[in-house]
């Protein structure tokens, strides 16, 4: 149950963060969760760098915060390597 939990927020997570970069329009549900997971991960290790800890392994608001962050930062990292600038 906690996989499908992690695919769904993933999901939620990678669309929302696509909306605030502005690429939802050339992306799909699989991207998005794609997205929101790799940027869960990237998440933990800024949330590392701030001292916040482990963002896995809580389902706290914090968490979510970070996985956000962590996903924008992602889709800006996308955007600089497929375009040459951050929109």
């Amino acid at each position: 149950m906690g996989f499908i939990i992690a695919l769904i927020v993933g999901g939620i997570i990678g669309w929302l963060a696509s909306i605030v970069m502005r690429r939802d329009a050339s992306m799909g549900i699989f991207w998005n969760i794609v997205v929101g997971i790799v940027g869960s991960f990237l998440g933990l290790l800024i949330g590392g760098l701030f001292g916040a800890g482990s963002t896995l392994t809580s389902f706290d608001l914090v968490g979510l915060l970070f996985s956000f962050i962590g996903a924008v930062v992602l889709l800006a990292i996308v955007n600089m390597v497929q375009r040459g600038r951050v929109r």
